[in-house]
């Protein structure tokens, strides 16, 4: 039922392509723990140790927080099709802003979205699955546009001036860390 693997493999990896929903849980020592749903087809493997995410401007930036003050990270993948299976990912985070050096090394990995934020990148330690057979079967619909279309409509300087009204601290007043660019991307 339950497998243990240093890093990820082909099968691992397929997998996490054929998802169209991911989770990502952190927490500091003192912080409420967060668990935030994504989609959008913004996680990629970038190795077999490494994996990130393009984390695009939400109502909070909690993830931000705890990576940048606790490090911890942890994904987790659901099957809800036919094949039950969870994936869950452990590693340390960090989190690569769009002033920082890496920024371009980075974000050639993910395709640019409206409202992209900053980068979440995980050095994973552990790779774990389970066996998913008390997850209930669903069916993919399509990605809700919503949020794409608020970016969109926010403009660069909206985006810029959320961020800055936001997206700086946690709900418990950690620093995210957030690198605010003359010019958001996009």
């Amino acid at each position: 039922m339950a497998a243990f693997y240093p890093s990820l493999n082909d099968d691992i990896k397929g997998f996490i392509s054929q998802q169209k929903m991911f989770f990502v849980a952190t927490a500091t020592a003192t912080s409420r723990v967060n668990l935030s749903p994504k989609g959008i087809d913004t996680f990629a493997c970038l190795d077999d140790h490494t994996v990130g995410y393009l984390d695009l401007t939400g109502s909070g930036n909690e993830t931000a927080a705890h990576v940048n003050h606790d490090g911890r990270i942890t994904f987790m993948f659901c099957s809800f099709d036919k094949t039950p299976r969870i994936l869950r990912l452990y590693g340390r985070g960090r989190v690569i802003g769009q002033t920082d050096p890496q920024w371009e090394h980075y974000l050639q990995y993910f395709a640019a979205r409206p409202g992209m934020r900053q980068i979440i990148i995980s050095d994973l330690d552990t790779v774990h699955t389970s066996c998913g057979f008390g997850i209930p079967l669903y069916t993919f619909i399509g990605e809700r546009p919503t949020l794409q279309q608020w970016s969109e409509k926010k403009g660069p300087e909206g985006i810029r001036r959320y961020w800055q009204e936001h997206n700086l601290t946690s709900i418990d007043g950690l620093d995210t860390g957030l690198s605010i660019p003359e010019s958001p991307e996009r």
